[in-house]
């Protein structure tokens, strides 16, 4: 009884502290809406938003095809005009304009140390130094020698050479001495199973791999799945000597440094790519099966380097973080812009980004706080984390902080839809938040994946940065759409670069038309110089995926979009997504699994329908610590992770927060999943349940779960 009195008593006194607060902003705006009005002059900003952004330029009965109206901006008419068509000529067009301004960054370890923690437990952290730069000058010496050494090594020019390696400087350093001898660099994720490295290493026929001291071991297996690999480079650890021996008979196992030790020494000549040479064999993560090497020209990469440099402005103090793969082409596209505009790239990991990552020790500071980058890439699973994060902080603060905390929010998202900026709410709130990366972030791209409306949302208002998001496959070298940073909406991808067409193509089976209202749908193919000459060795996919129409190389994608009236794309579907229940309603999986990953209680999801069914059904992996705050709600706390994850009481628990989660979510009846099972074991590249790219693998988790799906069909 006194304790629900408690409750009601500070509930009033919170919402009577709120509703102060209410009435002097309130007081505020009225009288610091004048000033703002003159200043921010909100009217263009909203007018900016809506402005069209590209328009029809064919069309027939069955498709619709858009052209950017924006014209080429400077950086592309540089390229242009300094006829810069490889990225060969654009390292060494940076290397004499930038020459000596800091291009690559690496952050020193000075040691490792154990460090004692409050359960008992000893983790080793880093005792973490300053950033090492190499400038332009620099870095254009040191790639021209370790091509020069790769040579020596053995190899000719216009070879295959694989990088199988995490991302930091020497990836992107080893990437441009390939490239300085026309050689094409094979790109493997670092996270890819045996199996799938040994594929592509024997696919493409290679001799020589480069990879990292970490990576390294994985080879004395591999080795005997790829008989032609007779050398094996890797880049060196700052703290810990490489194990060279164990390895196959007759293998050379050459340090990175070496090999540019034999290069400085080289006779041997640069030898030029040709624009239509093939620059990558980049490797898709291979959510349907096998990775397939999608074979990409210098051309390609440079006409999306185009279409980047006229959607993102570059300041003369910008510096960009670089932690995704550089295996992943939207990262290497991004960072070659930043080469390209003279942007210093400062390398950092998930494990030492900020303060408090896991192998930071106790007082130390993380990477980004070092560096103070002003840009960086991110993908939707970082972001989505970022938010759940956020949101966890302020659920754990006071009933006071919650309810503050939410005002300021929704005020900030109010008057920021109307056109304005809201520094002093910035200033006393979310620039603290903003402190995490490094307090000077003001630009983050995020590709990979559809970003859900709801996390671009929370992720601009909290970091009080300009979340862009752009559309790309690793078949159109990353580039297709970006959207316009003065764009005031979520969820929808941008205008078409300008080095692309997009096109919409009905697709009668999902009932997707150019004719559909409120706006034209249909399946997006995309048509430019950014488009891939096809798959390497798969003659059959490649005339399936890609054709070329007057002399315009195209690429059919598989996405669903629509296009709104201002001409920018927003993707709503994956024709291998959609499932037809047994009364007729179309379900898009991905679309379902987007907006439940928001959910605080899922660390992933994956959702099934049976054409047959009338309802779909869930494999969850839940967040532990949410799983656990939620038995302790429902009464089942003296259970531990795995028994919680079988209960059929928690199931039930758990499907009604979905089901609410869902309301939030705007989800249809029909979409929310009827039945979930709970999975214990964190899904992972290794478990072959993920690709790479952390994209779910659909058949692998039904062939693993159908036990468990029949038992939720029948239940």
């Amino acid at each position: 009884m006194f304790i629900e009195d408690d409750a009601q008593m500070e509930s009033f006194w919170v919402q009577s502290a709120i509703g102060a607060i209410k009435v002097l902003a309130f007081v505020c705006d009225i009288i610091t809406l004048p000033v703002y009005l003159v200043l921010q002059r909100p009217w263009k900003r909203r007018e900016e938003s809506r402005r069209v952004k590209a328009r029809v330029v064919s069309s027939d009965e069955h498709s619709l095809t858009y052209h950017t109206i924006e014209p080429p901006r400077e950086v592309h008419v540089k390229m242009l005009q300094n006829n810069i068509d490889t990225l060969e000529k654009m390292f060494n067009y940076v290397a004499k304009v930038h020459s000596n301004k800091r291009c690559l960054g690496t952050r020193q370890i000075l040691s490792e140390e154990d460090e004692l923690q409050p359960n008992g437990r000893i983790f080793k952290k880093y005792n973490m130094g300053e950033y090492k730069w190499k400038n332009f000058i620099e870095a254009d010496r040191m790639a021209t020698a370790f091509g020069r050494g790769l040579r020596e090594c053995g190899l000719n020019a216009r070879q295959n050479i694989v990088i199988f390696a995490e991302t930091r400087a020497e990836w992107m350093i080893a990437a441009h001495g390939c490239f300085k001898q026309a050689m094409s660099i094979v790109t493997v994720y670092a996270t890819l199973g045996d199996e799938g490295v040994a594929h592509c290493i024997s696919e493409t026929e290679v001799t020589t791999v480069i990879t990292s001291h970490e990576l390294l071991p994985k080879f004395k297996q591999l080795l005997d799945k790829c008989p032609k690999v007779d050398t094996v480079i890797y880049m060196e650890d700052q703290l810990h000597k490489t194990e060279t021996t164990g390895f196959k008979s007759g293998a050379k196992i050459i340090a990175f440094s070496q090999v540019v030790r034999m290069g400085q020494e080289s006779k041997f000549e640069s030898v030029p790519p040709k624009a239509e040479d093939t620059a990558i064999i980049m490797y898709t993560s291979g959510s349907t099966g096998t990775p397939k090497g999608v074979v990409l020209s210098h051309n390609n990469c440079i006409a999306t380097m185009k279409g980047f440099c006229d959607v993102v402005a570059v300041r003369p103090d910008d510096v960009l973080i670089g932690f995704l793969p550089l295996a992943h082409v939207f990262e290497l596209l991004a960072e070659s812009v930043c080469l390209m505009t003279g942007v210093p790239i400062g390398y950092s990991t998930p494990l030492t980004m900020i303060d408090t990552s896991s192998k930071i020790m106790r007082g130390s500071k993380g990477d980004a706080t070092v560096l103070r980058p002003t840009c960086m890439t991110s993908v939707p699973l970082i972001l989505d984390r970022i938010s759940k994060g956020i949101n966890d902080k302020i659920n754990s603060g006071s009933a006071f902080k919650k309810a503050l905390f939410k005002f300021l929010y929704q005020y900030k998202v109010r008057w920021t839809q109307r056109g304005y900026e809201t520094p002093l709410v910035d200033k006393l709130v979310f620039q603290k938040v903003a402190k995490l990366l490094g307090g000077r972030v003001r630009l983050v791209l995020s590709g990979g994946a559809p970003l859900s409306p709801d996390t671009h949302e929370q992720i601009k208002t909290c970091l009080c940065v300009e979340l862009v998001q752009g559309y790309g496959l690793t078949e159109t070298t990353s580039g297709a759409t970006v959207m316009d940073a003065r764009d005031l909406t979520y969820g929808r991808t941008g205008a078409p670069l300008t080095v692309c067409d997009i096109r919409l193509v009905n697709w009668e089976e999902g009932r997707y038309r150019i004719t559909n209202k409120p706006y034209p749908q249909g399946e997006v193919l995309i048509g430019g110089d950014n488009v891939s000459k096809g798959y390497y060795k798969l003659p059959g996919k490649t005339a399936e995926d890609f054709f070329e129409e007057d002399g315009k190389q195209w690429f059919k994608t598989g996405d669903i979009g629509e296009i709104h009236p201002d001409g920018v794309l927003k993707i709503i579907d994956r024709k291998k997504d959609l499932v037809k229940l047994q009364a007729g309603e179309y379900v898009s999986l991905g679309k379902v699994e987007s907006e439940l990953k928001t959910c605080p209680l899922v660390e992933n999801i994956c959702i099934y329908g049976d054409p047959s069914k009338q309802f779909t059904v869930a494999l969850l992996v839940p967040n532990r610590k949410h799983l656990e705050e939620l038995a302790e709600r429902n009464s089942l706390k003296d259970k531990s992770f795995e028994e919680l994850c079988a209960s059929a009481a928690m199931e039930k628990a758990v499907i009604k927060e979905i089901a609410e989660h869902a309301k939030k979510c705007k989800l249809q009846k029909y979409e929310v999943p009827a039945a979930i099972t709970l999975c214990k074991e964190v899904w992972s590249p290794d478990m072959g349940l993920v690709t790479a790219a952390f994209k779910l693998k659909r058949k692998e988790i039904q062939d693993k779960y159908q036990h468990d799906i029949n038992r939720m069909y029948a239940s």
